[in-house]
């Protein structure tokens, strides 16, 4: 026992994940899930690149086995599993996910519904030509090369990448506390806005976007909200809005068809007219025009039919689809790549710009390489003319000459040259020494000299390695360009369904539940569920809205925001369950955001108290919006939103009610009329960590009944609560016991008119009810009575109304 303990470590667990799980992360990101800005490729992707091109399986030679090609992959290179090996080198193959597909794959690679490539044992695959470009000239030190995994065989770190394949062909991953999205892009557009950039370094966005007009995907579709593209090319960040191409048909029976020709990228046809099919079942009053949903794709192209009934409207059955299928997706966009040895997020101006310094290293690398290879052959040439001038006396040397070594030795003395000189001069074919061979040996001496000249420039001159590098690309774009498959529409991606065309209305009631949540019931479940007993008190009704399905409500919450919501976008629910909460409904919503008020939209004023004591009026006429969410009342910091109601006319006077017992009460006109943004004005002038917790527009008759956490209660009458001026101490409404037997804070506060049933809850889950008439009548600033019967330690959290 003591033997095991020995070999337990203890280390804190900061450590332990510092030293662990951080390394994990970093090779995740690093090395095997973000691609590099340079050459656009993940480490599988390369190393399957680099393989094919050892193993020479070349565009001009015979297909292989993509077994093979996986197992010296991973044998080699990338000891990581052959299934994602062959899952990188699948897709590398697929036109349908790739712009520049790098491998020419024969057999099933799977297909745009989704279907997986046949096992690797029955494929075969080959570079294509433009992945030559992408390894073109690796062998003249263009690109470092670090061991492989077992110390035994050098393998490139980055691809020289003669075309800017990170924009070109996209790329997606999943690391470990990031991701990246980048989309593909025309090869011409990219190879465009780089050679105006190598000519222009200082141009701006506007105008490489005169050549990258937006993204393009392999499998064409209509991208829309172009005017979206220039905030996504600054921040690499951004959401696109993708749709289907389509044309409507009519033969001759006159029943239109949609004919889908083209899918959003990623989307999947099947799966696409499943969805199709059951919103026909789901939304039978927006999807009852169509008739029938086939498949008519076959080896020529995705042909996708929507059978319509007579007399129905397409343009309005496109809308229901754009919203709700996939024919219009959102493709979200998140440029993140491996830049100076780190992941960044990158504009489009910095995805080029390193691009370019790359190239300029890479081209750089091959003009040096090239130009010590001549170097040393202009040597060697000039050797060999010189032996040539004296051929018989070098023949004289090399009879003489007792080995190899001595001959070599004796040249170097003679003839004043160098040892690689003397070597060339020995390694010299008799054949050479023809009258014919000599002149060869002269031209071939001139062209090395040019040569040397040219490389030497291009070294020496910016603009000389500048032109050489767009020269390059512009045959890479002139061999390898295609045009652009999707195009680009200023049209919104935003639909509005037009809903009288295709429900009808009903009447329903909309309920705001004491937990928070929402839901929404016919008129007679609500009666009928009424009825039926006793429910949880977290799901009983905190407000009941009359309503009919067409209604716009008005959400207003605990951060000032407004949410438009339908009523019938709020879910059906039995009255017995939880309703849905308001993140479920509408985007955006914080995890500390509460629902204060519900409403419909109607005329007049808004009235608005915080916490803080601010009160204010806003003209719901400033609240109309087509938003899904607006700031209707501006916070301090650490203030929320206590009360958001319209104004009551017939109540002239608000009553504010704070944590620790005090209150004010002052006249409605004296709270000015302000924008959605402002913040209010003074209500209440509040002592040390007090907040206003209760407040209600109250007229000249009826009482207030407040509730303290320990169980004590009372009601005084609304004319007790003299009205003062906005903005004062206020008054005290609850006298607290030196002893705290009373309490300590208010758990409740009601204005009523008339009589009233309540019900408490505890901190610890217990339930009591009482009745307005069994609350003794006291003075404003009273202790009150025992009301509440709570157990020993148990408090008062919330009161409601029944």
């Amino acid at each position: 026992m003591k033997e095991s303990l020995r070999n337990i470590i203890r280390a804190p667990l900061e450590d332990v994940m510092h030293d662990s799980f951080m390394p994990y992360a970093e090779y995740v990101i690093l090395e095997r899930a973000i691609p590099r800005v340079e050459d656009g490729l993940k480490p599988v992707q390369r190393h399957i690149l680099y393989a094919m091109h050892e193993m020479q399986i070349l565009p001009s030679g015979s297909h292989k086995k993509c077994a093979r090609i996986v197992g010296e992959t991973m044998g080699k290179y990338h000891p990581h599993g052959d299934s994602s090996i062959y899952e990188a080198l699948a897709r590398m193959a697929q036109g349908f996910s790739m712009n520049v597909p790098l491998i020419d794959g024969q057999g099933n690679f799977g297909s745009i519904d989704g279907d997986s490539p046949a096992a690797m044992r029955y494929t075969e695959a080959r570079l294509t030509p433009i992945a030559l470009e992408m390894l073109r000239d690796i062998d003249k030190g263009t690109v470092p090369f670090q061991l492989n995994f077992d110390d035994t065989l050098q393998v490139p770190t980055i691809l020289p990448s003669r075309f800017p394949n990170l924009l070109v062909n996209g790329s997606t991953g999943i690391a470990v506390g990031l991701a990246t999205n980048i989309p593909p892009h025309n090869l011409r557009e990219v190879i465009d806005a780089v050679v105006l950039r190598i000519q222009k370094p200082g141009c701006t966005l506007r105008e490489v976007m005169g050549y990258i007009k937006g993204p393009d995907f392999p499998t064409g579709g209509v991208l829309l909200d172009k005017n979206v593209l220039a905030s996504i090319y600054e921040t690499g960040r951004g959401t696109v809005t993708l749709r289907a191409k389509l044309a409507l048909e009519t033969p001759k029976n006159g029943k239109t068809r949609i004919v889908i020709t083209e899918l959003p990228y990623e989307v999947r046809e099947s799966s696409m007219l499943r969805k199709i099919q059951e919103l026909r079942t789901g939304k039978k009053e927006l999807f009852a025009g169509i008739s029938d949903v086939r498949s008519e794709t076959d080896r020529t192209g995705v042909r996708a039919v929507i059978e319509l009934r007579n007399g129905a409207d397409p343009e309005k059955i496109l809308d229901c689809l754009y919203k709700y299928s996939s024919l219009q997706i959102s493709y979200g966009i998140n440029m993140v790549t491996i830049a100076d040895g780190q992941p960044k997020q990158l504009g489009l101006l910095d995805m080029l710009d390193y691009y370019i310094a790359y190239q300029k290293k890479i081209v750089t690398n091959r003009v040096q390489y090239d130009k010590e290879a001549a170097e040393e052959k202009e040597h060697k040439l000039q050797g060999l003319i010189r032996a040539v001038l004296n051929i018989d006396k070098v023949i004289k040397i090399i009879r003489s000459s007792e080995d190899t070594r001595d001959a070599k030795s004796r040249l170097m003395k003679e003839l004043a040259i160098t040892g690689v000189q003397a070597q060339a001069i020995l390694d010299l074919r008799l054949a050479r020494l023809t009258r014919l061979e000599v002149i060869t040996l002269e031209k071939e001496y001139d062209k090395i000299v040019a040569l040397l000249k040219e490389l030497t420039a291009i070294l020496r001159s910016k603009e000389k390695l500048h032109a050489l590098i767009i020269k390059e690309l512009s045959e890479i774009r002139e061999k390898y360009g295609s045009k652009r498959r999707t195009p680009i529409s200023s049209e919104s991606g935003d639909i509005v369904i037009d809903h009288d065309h295709f429900r009808t209305v009903e009447d329903c009631v909309i309920i705001l539940t004491k937990n928070g949540t929402l839901k929404r019931m016919s008129k007679r479940a609500f009666s009928k569920g009424a009825e039926n007993g006793e429910i949880d008190y977290k799901n009983q009704p905190l407000r009941v809205i009359e309503a009919d399905t067409d209604t716009k409500l008005r959400v207003l919450t605990s951060l000032g925001n407004l949410y438009a919501i339908d009523a019938e976008a709020i879910r059906e629910a039995h009255y017995k369950n939880a309703g849905s909460p308001l993140g479920t409904l509408v985007a955006g919503v914080k995890k500390e955001e509460s629902i204060v008020n519900v409403f419909p939209a109607a005329a007049g004023r808004l009235l608005f108290i915080t916490a803080n004591g601010k009160v204010k009026y806003t003209d719901m006429a400033e609240l109309d919006t087509k938003k899904s969410r607006i700031l209707a009342c501006g916070l301090e910091k650490g203030d929320t939103l206590l009360l958001a109601e319209p104004e009551d006319t017939d109540k002239p006077l608000l009553l504010l009610l704070t944590k620790k017992g005090m209150s004010i009460c002052f006249g409605k006109d004296s709270v000015p009329l302000q924008g959605k943004n402002a913040k209010g004005v003074g209500g209440i002038q509040l002592a040390e960590n007090d907040a206003v917790c209760f407040a209600f527009q109250v007229g000249s008759q009826g009482n207030v009944v407040v509730f303290t956490d320990e169980g004590f209660a009372k009601q005084s009458r609304i004319d007790a609560y003299t009205p003062q001026k906005r903005y004062g101490k206020g008054a005290k409404c609850m006298q607290w016991a030196a002893d705290g037997s009373n309490g300590s804070a208010l758990a409740g506060a009601f204005y009523i008119e008339g009589t009233a049933a309540f019900e408490a809850v505890s901190d610890l889950d217990g339930l009591y009810v009482t009745d307005s008439r069994h609350i003794p009548l006291a003075e404003r600033a009273s202790a009150g009575k025992q009301v509440v019967p709570v157990m020993g330690g148990e408090q008062l959290q919330a009161v409601y109304m029944r």
